[in-house]
């Protein structure tokens, strides 16, 4: 017997995503491997949480082909998931402080967790509200959460791009499959300089700054 395509889910029973805030998926905690040049990391990944099986392309190649991050000042990992990215920056900037910032409390219990491991007291993961308001940044990275929508993801940007500091940049890393270059182009309309920096493997690194009157 068929089930009509529109019968609502049994009662108790929801799809988890990575950016629900308590995910609905059960805990299933694995290892997964940060490569870089000149570094190594053991991370711990879990179900419910973005890039749970892996270290996905999109973040591997913002890593890879974005600029160094400032070596002082704040930094934020916006949608940072269990940590990759703030570690890595963490690594790399050891005099700046690298806020990872997450609505999934596992993402961030997990960030914490690998912070320790990796010997990386530089990172700060939290809630966004936990980020003090007058917090300024020198730069930001992300691999933003585009599958939660375009009018969120647009709240989203537009919430912490403004909080660059004068001359600082925003990099994003973007697939073009799931809507970067329309992405690019809604940041243009709101007051923004993007330039693709890297177009790899289907996902194109985005550098984002404050467009600066002429």
């Amino acid at each position: 017997m068929s089930i009509p395509k529109n019968q609502p889910p049994k009662a108790g029973r929801r799809t988890s995503h990575y950016f629900d805030p308590t995910p609905a998926a059960a805990s299933k905690p694995r290892s997964v491997f940060l490569h870089l040049p000149g570094l190594d990391l053991e991370l711990q990944a879990d179900r419910g949480v973005f890039g749970s099986r892996g270290i996905d392309i999109g973040t591997l190649s913002l890593l890879r082909e974005a600029p160094a991050p400032p070596s002082a000042g704040d930094i934020l990992d916006l949608g940072s998931g269990y940590g990759p990215i703030a570690l890595a920056l963490a690594k790399q900037a050891p005099e700046a402080r690298v806020w990872a910032v997450d609505v999934n409390e596992r993402a961030l219990e997990l960030t914490r967790v690998n912070a320790r491991t990796a010997g990386t007291a530089n990172v700060t993961a939290c809630l966004p509200d936990e980020v003090p308001a007058g917090t300024r940044f020198a730069a930001i990275y992300s691999n933003p959460p585009v599958r939660v929508g375009k009018a969120p993801l647009h709240e989203l940007l537009l919430r912490w791009l403004p909080r660059l500091e004068p001359g600082a940049c925003a990099y994003l890393v973007v697939q073009r499959n799931l809507g970067s270059d329309s992405l690019a182009a809604w940041l243009a309309t709101q007051g923004y300089e993007v330039k693709r920096i890297k177009s790899k493997k289907g996902y194109r690194i985005l550098e984002v700054s404050p467009r600066t009157a002429s």
